[in-house]
């Protein structure tokens, strides 16, 4: 039995962000899928809910004149993965959606729902950390657009200030057009399982070598990141076997792995190594290279 004091069910986000100011205390639910398990098993006392689901202006996917790809905080992991689009242009995104949950989960789960949960294995963050997507936060107050890189404050933890809604997540066109990409999760079984490892990469081939390399990396730490060193090194480089070789083993350094019930430091970091490597050699294909052996 929920312990739920007041719901409140608003139909447009005007009417959401003037509930939330009369009410600063009132959770946010969107599809509820991590919210209601954690009620179960951490009993809380009476709360208020701002359910902000029918709110039909944040479930839209758009593509701008310039080519700017907007989500609406509430499209489904479902509408993400069967977006023809996506699949073309960003099939890394697509496969994350795909990864997360069954059918049943992914219909009523949100990507706005997924990123503010906080958590380090989130599926769709290390590929929107590769993306370098902005999140548009709004409150009765005004908007401000931050990097999805800087609004991860710790496990489980994220800078949405009181009274303020996530509406929007940014991909610009200059951070996926050219790109090839691809994400791998990593876990003990194949379905309905949280990821051991997450990893996500992609990369731009010019006159055969990397213009551009990014790596994002799930459960590696205790949010997402991105293997800065690992992407320094392979600028320029030829996408041969001894290149991913050493941009696996840079990558390691970046993390912040450590031993859970779920896997010991040692072999997340062997992961990160290896499937680093194997992401990338897809990614390599996606975007017109050839890995040379």
């Amino acid at each position: 039995m929920y312990n739920i004091e007041e719901y409140f069910e608003p139909e447009t986000l005007a009417e959401a962000l003037v509930i939330l100011t009369e009410n600063p205390e009132a959770k946010l639910i969107a599809g509820g899928t991590d919210l209601l398990v954690n009620m179960q098993h951490h009993p809380i006392k009476k709360e208020r809910f701002l359910s902000i689901r029918k709110l039909k202006e944040l479930q839209k996917i758009e593509t701008h004149d310039d080519g700017t790809l907007s989500f609406g905080a509430l499209v489904t992991l479902t509408q993400l993965f069967d977006d023809p689009f996506i699949k073309q242009n960003i099939p890394a995104l697509s496969e994350a959606a795909m990864s997360m949950g069954g059918p049943q989960i992914r219909n009523i789960a949100t990507l706005g729902g997924n990123i503010c949960n906080g958590a380090t294995s989130a599926d769709s963050a290390s590929t929107l950390f590769v993306l370098d997507a902005k999140l548009k936060i709004q409150s009765s107050k005004g908007e401000r657009v931050v990097p999805i890189r800087e609004f991860y404050a710790g496990p489980g933890k994220v800078k949405l200030n009181q009274g303020e809604i996530l509406t929007e997540i940014y991909i610009y066109p200059e951070d996926y057009e050219g790109f090839g990409g691809h994400y791998i999760k990593f876990a003990m079984r194949k379905a309905m399982d949280i990821a051991t490892l997450g990893v996500s990469a992609a990369c731009r081939i010019k006159e055969g070598r990397f213009d551009e390399v990014r790596i994002g990396l799930g459960v590696a730490g205790p949010t997402p990141l991105r293997c800065l060193e690992a992407e320094g090194y392979a600028q320029g480089k030829s996408p041969s076997k001894d290149t991913l070789l050493e941009i696996g083993k840079r990558a390691v350094r970046s993390t912040q792995a450590r031993t859970s019930w779920r896997a010991s430091k040692e072999y997340r970091e062997h992961l990160v190594e290896e499937l680093t490597q194997r992401a990338l050699n897809v990614a390599i294909q996606r975007a017109g290279g050839v890995y040379h052996v």
